[in-house]
């Protein structure tokens, strides 16, 4: 995987940090998804693959990855 900028990394560790409530967690998936990057459409496909995740975060992610394709990103 590419380098992340230092903002992306920050919020995949948000998302992935099991001290957060999933609500926190959940809400920083979209906030990634909304960036519509290369960087975090790659990012979401990892949090989809992070299996200390809950299965709702892992499928939103994925399906926030799958949307960002479908918009030609």
């Amino acid at each position: 995987m590419e380098k992340q900028p230092e903002e992306l990394k920050k919020l995949v560790n948000v998302a992935t940090d099991l001290v957060l409530p999933v609500k926190v967690r959940t809400d920083t998936i979209k906030y990634i998804a909304n960036m519509a990057t290369r960087e975090s459409f790659l990012a979401l496909l990892e949090l989809g693959a992070n299996e200390q995740l809950t299965k709702t975060e892992r499928v939103l992610a994925l399906k926030f990855a799958r949307d960002i394709v479908k918009s030609g990103h």
